[in-house]
């Protein structure tokens, strides 16, 4: 990709409460940036963060999108559902607070990792949520950052 403003983009349904297919996402994201070469700790962060937000998905809404947006200088992934919404962003990026279900803790997600963890991953994080609508999260990566 030597186009600055050519831009690789693919997008993944989510299913809400679907944990059988849970992760399916994200790892299609790790085999494509792969194979376009990307350095193995930039999968690292963006598979560990697209699994964080499609999880979330799964866990806390009623359906979305994950989109995969790749240009030569940046990755960006972009999760998108409906759903009730985050009520505090603030209280939700602490790590340990959570609001699963008890369905999910069962299966032994939702111990309050998610958005922390992408938090951690990204350049650049931005959560924007609308009680009773659904959540946009955006995590940028650098790829010639780190």
């Amino acid at each position: 990709m030597t186009d600055k403003n050519q831009i690789m983009k693919q997008k993944y349904p989510i299913e809400a409460g679907n944990f059988t297919l849970a992760g399916e996402a994200s790892g299609q994201i790790k085999k494509v940036l792969k194979q376009l070469g990307v350095d193995s700790n930039i999968v690292r962060r963006v598979t560990v963060a697209a699994y964080e937000a499609e999880m979330n998905m799964v866990i806390h809404s009623v359906g979305g999108n994950l989109t995969l947006q790749v240009t030569p200088d940046r990755i960006t992934v972009i999760a998108e559902d409906r759903g009730p919404g985050i009520p505090d962003i603030d209280l939700a990026m602490q790590e340990g607070y959570s609001t699963a279900p008890e369905m999910a803790r069962e299966l032994g997600f939702g111990a309050g990792m998610g958005l922390p963890n992408i938090k951690r991953c990204a350049d650049i994080l931005n959560v924007h949520s609308k009680m009773g609508e659904g959540t946009l999260l955006e995590a940028h990566f650098d790829i010639k950052a780190r």
